[in-house]
C-alpha cells in the first residue's frame, strides 16, 4: 500500500490482519499468540541482552523524534516524523517484550522501558543527544535508518522466528525512514547556501558516533555463533555505499571526524552513555514512576 503523503499513511485503515503496532494491537501482550520458544542452543539471557540492544535503540530514537511534534517546520513533516517515531516505538515494544520473555524474568515491555536506570540501557550513543535543528535531525535519521535497515535485512534470516518476523516487518518501515531522510538531505544539501551549511554541520555532528554502530560486542558475537544475530561490521559496506550516494547527490562532503571515544573502551552497548540519556529518561519515565501500576 502506497500513500501520497504522511497524513494519508497515518489515517488510512489497515488491511485485515495488518494492524499498526503503535496504534495498539488489540491485546496487552504484543507477543500474545506467538510461539516464543527459543531455538535450540540459544542462551536466553544472552538473547535477551541482544533484543534489549535493538529495542533500546528504537525506544530512545522514537522519544527524540517525538520531540518534534508541534515543532517541525511543516505540518506534513511533523506527521512524517511522528509516524517514524511510532514505527520505532512499535519495534521497541516487540523487542523489549521478546527480551523479557527470553530471559525468564517475567518483565514486560513497560517495566523494561520505564523502570530501568540509565546504566541498564544498551542503546548506541547516536540516538541520545538532543535533536538540534531540522538538518541535524535529518542527518541522524539518515545514519540511523541506513544502519538499522542493513541490520534488519540480515536479521530477517534469524534462526529465531520471532526476531525474524520483527525484522521483516521493520525492513518495510525502515526503508521509508531512510528514503524520507535521504530526500531531505539532498533537498537541504543541494539547496541554498544556508541549508547546505546546516546539512553539512548536521552530518559533521553525528559522524563521531558512526563507528560505534559497527563495533561488535560479546553479545553480538555470541548471537552470531548461535545463528540468531548478525555481525554489525558486515553492514558497514552497505551503509557506506548508501551514504556516499546521498552525500554526492546532496553536494556534501563525507566527514572525516574521529570517532567519539568510550570510557575505558566502553560505550552505549556497555551501559556507558552520553550525559543526555539521563535527562531523556527522566522525562520518558516520569509519569510511570510517579504513578506505578496506574492504568488509563
Amino acid at each position: 500500500m502506497s500513500f501520497d503523503n504522511a497524513y494519508e499513511a497515518l489515517t488510512a485503515a489497515e488491511p485485515e490482519g495488518e494492524s499498526r503496532w503503535a496504534f495498539g494491537t488489540g491485546f496487552d501482550d504484543p507477543l500474545s499468540g506467538v510461539d516464543t520458544t527459543l531455538p535450540e542452543g540459544v542462551d536466553g539471557a544472552a538473547f535477551a541482552r541482544y533484543c534489549l540492544m535493538l529495542g533500546d535503540d528504537a525506544l530512545i530514537a522514537s522519544q527524540r523524534l517525538t520531540e518534534w511534534v508541534t515543532h517541525a517546520p511543516e505540518l506534513e513533516d511533523e506527521l512524517a516524523l511522528a509516524n517514524i517515531a511510532l514505527d520505532l516505538l512499535g519495534q521497541a515494544r516487540l523487542l523489549l517484550s521478546r527480551a523479557g520473555q527470553a530471559d525468564g524474568s517475567g518483565r514486560d515491555e513497560d517495566e523494561l522501558a520505564y523502570f530501568r536506570d540509565e546504566r541498564e540501557f544498551r542503546s548506541v550513543r547516536l540516538v541520545e543527544p538532543p535533536n538540534g535543528d531540522f538538518a541535524q535531525t535529518i542527518a541522524r535519521l539518515l545514519v540511523f535508518a541506513t544502519w538499522r535497515l542493513a541490520l534488519f535485512a540480515r536479521l530477517a534470516e534469524s534462526r529465531d522466528p520471532v526476531l525474524a518476523a520483527i525484522a521483516a516487518k521493520g525492513v518495510k518501515e525502515l526503508a521509508y525512514h531512510r528514503e524520507y531522510a535521504a530526500q531531505w538531505a539532498v533537498r537541504l544539501g543541494d539547496g541554498t547556501e544556508v541549508s547546505h551549511a546546516r546539512m553539512q554541520q548536521g552530518l559533521d555532528g553525528v559522524w563521531p558516533l558512526v563507528d560505534e554502530l559497527f563495533a561488535p560486542n560479546a553479545t553480538d558475537r555470541e548471537m552470531v555463533a548461535a545463528g540468531v544475530g548478525t555481525d554489525p561490521a558486515q553492514a558497514r559496506a552497505e551503509f557506506d555505499d548508501v551514504l556516499d550516494q546521498v552525500i554526492a547527490a546532496a553536494t556534501l562532503r563525507r566527514p572525516d571526524a574521529s570517532a567519539l571515544a568510550g570510557v575505558a573502551g566502553r560505550t552505549g552497548r556497555d551501559g556507558v552513555h552520553t550525559e543526555h540519556l539521563g535527562f531523556l529518561l527522566a522525562e520518558l519515565q516520569s509519569l510511570a514512576r510517579a504513578h506505578p501500576e496506574a492504568t488509563w
